[in-house]
């Protein structure tokens, strides 16, 4: 919740409701161009609990729409960590094309008096996914927030236009001609005639 409002505002909120489920629309300025971005604050927290069923369908409702995901831990709660690998199951469960991004984010750096998973842990199990990974700090570094946002949007910008090249290539059906007036007019003189005789 705190890296999206870091993005979208530049300003850090330290105190604030998390996955509050909130979607977002801004247009975002990529490689020169404007680019329309929504952006939803998931419930995001798998864990085992009486409605875990409901959150999974809610969660389930999120990521059929999107086309990139980022996926947040804090590098000061290991239970966060945790929480990663099932949440990038359940959106390789609904999204099953590997070329989907996902990327893993370790947020809160700055805090390092506080840390519980150290840097390798959260390289090894974007490794082990096929994701990238990225530290950051909301708090201190809003450039690096939009960098992890901008790579999103470029990785999603990416996948988009190899989609539609696809497509084209794909659809090598023939547009139809537009309709010759003349040989409509015949033909209408021609239906008209028979239903005199």
């Amino acid at each position: 919740s705190a890296m999206i409002v870091r993005f979208l505002t530049k300003r850090f909120i330290g105190d604030y409701e998390p996955n509050t489920g909130s979607l977002y629309s801004r247009l975002v300025h990529l490689d020169g161009d404007h680019v329309a971005v929504q952006i939803q604050d998931t419930p995001g927290c798998i864990q085992v609990q009486e409605d875990c069923v409901q959150v999974l369908d809610s969660l389930s409702r999120c990521v059929k729409w999107a086309e990139g995901f980022l996926l947040v831990y804090s590098i000061t709660d290991y239970s966060s960590y945790q929480s990663v690998q099932p949440l990038y199951q359940h959106i390789r469960k609904v999204h099953p094309d590997a070329r989907t991004p996902i990327i893993i984010v370790g947020n809160k750096a700055d805090l390092l008096h506080a840390r519980q998973v150290q840097a390798k842990e959260g390289l090894q199990l974007a490794d082990e996914l096929g994701s990238l990974f990225l530290e950051i700090s909301t708090s201190e570094d809003s450039q690096g927030v939009c960098d992890v946002f901008q790579y999103l949007c470029k990785e999603v910008s990416k996948l988009q236009h190899a989609g539609s090249t696809d497509r084209r290539r794909s659809s090598i059906i023939p547009r139809p001609k537009s309709p010759n007036m003349q040989d409509l007019k015949r033909r209408f003189k021609q239906a008209l005639s028979s239903k005199v005789k």
